[in-house]
């Protein structure tokens, strides 16, 4: 039996769980911070909070973090490597992710998404249902390629950043850290860190 413990109970946290099941994880158990009242119901039943697992970390042959915010994502993956965790990746069978591409552990690449030939992904990255990740693309640890983005080749991603649904990041681009790409933009130049960027062509959003 392959035991995989998720750390976190919502939409993500089940989306993580069914692309482990179809990868042949066979025991699956979710573990969320939120009071009992405010836990969803699923196929997979929650066991209790991250401490619950944190006390039987050995009791599982892998750990994933199934949490969306990315700054939080990375804190528990930092925090289960700590621990001393097996340091898991998670692809999703239907997904195609070349055999020169490197997946960062903690990393996980779910239903029909691609990551092409030298692609480089950090640690706790999402890239999610039917994004796309091209040649030679960097992606620092903590972002999230949301699904049906794309990102053309050689873009780099500073760590922590999100790529909104539907996104399009034109080749070569540079996006920093704890960038905010929102859904259907279409990216033609550098965005800098912490920079949230909206539209076609994307510009900084005004608040």
């Amino acid at each position: 039996m392959r035991s995989l413990a998720i750390l976190g109970g919502g939409g993500h946290a089940r989306s993580v769980a069914s692309s482990a099941e179809r990868a042949g994880w066979t025991s699956l158990a979710l573990f969320d911070d939120r009071s009992p009242e405010a836990w969803e119901r699923g196929p997979w039943p929650v066991s209790g909070s991250t401490d619950d697992w944190a006390a039987a970390v050995e009791a599982y042959q892998g750990v994933l973090i199934g949490v969306g915010d990315n700054v939080a994502r990375l804190a528990l993956h930092l925090r289960a490597s700590g621990l001393g965790a097996p340091a898991t990746t998670l692809i999703d069978p239907s997904a195609s992710v070349s055999r020169h591409a490197h997946i960062g552990a903690g990393s996980v690449v779910l239903a029909a998404a691609c990551v092409n030939v030298q692609a480089q992904l950090g640690q706790a990255v999402i890239v999610n249902t039917a994004a796309t990740v091209d040649h030679d693309c960097r992606l620092g640890d903590g972002v999230h390629v949301s699904p049906g983005a794309n990102l053309a080749g050689g873009v780099v991603v500073g760590a922590r950043s999100w790529i909104g649904i539907g996104a399009v990041v034109r080749q070569g681009v540079a996006i920093g850290c704890d960038a905010v790409i929102g859904a259907g933009a279409v990216v033609l130049a550098d965005v800098p860190d912490g920079l949230t960027v909206v539209g076609n062509p994307a510009r900084k959003l005004e608040r």
